[in-house]
C-alpha cells in the first residue's frame, strides 16, 4: 500500500477515523514505526472496496483492523517485523 509500516484509510468527517489517527499516531510514536493516512474519497478503487469501512488499518500491507483500531493489538504487529 505504501512505504509506511501503518496505513490507514480515512475519510473526512469520520469520528471513527479520528478514533483511529489518535490510536496509530500514539503507538507509533511510542514504538518509531512510520505510519500514512489515504483518503478513501480520493481514490475510486479504495472507495469502492472500503467505503463502507473506513477506517482501515494496515500493517505492513496486510489488512489489520477495520473501524476500531485497539492499540495493544496494534503494538502487538508492530512487534514482528515484516
Amino acid at each position: 500500500m505504501n512505504e509506511a509500516r501503518v496505513v490507514l484509510l480515512v475519510r473526512d468527517g469520520c469520528h471513527l477515523c479520528d478514533e483511529a489517527v489518535a490510536v496509530v499516531r500514539a503507538v507509533c510514536a511510542d514504538t518509531g514505526d512510520t505510519w500514512a493516512l489515504r483518503d478513501v474519497d480520493s481514490d475510486p478503487a479504495l472507495k469502492a472496496e472500503y467505503s463502507d469501512h473506513v477506517p482501515v488499518t494496515f500493517v505492513d500491507g496486510v489488512r489489520h483492523a477495520i473501524w476500531h483500531v485497539d492499540g495493544v493489538a496494534l503494538r502487538a504487529a508492530l512487534s514482528r517485523r515484516a
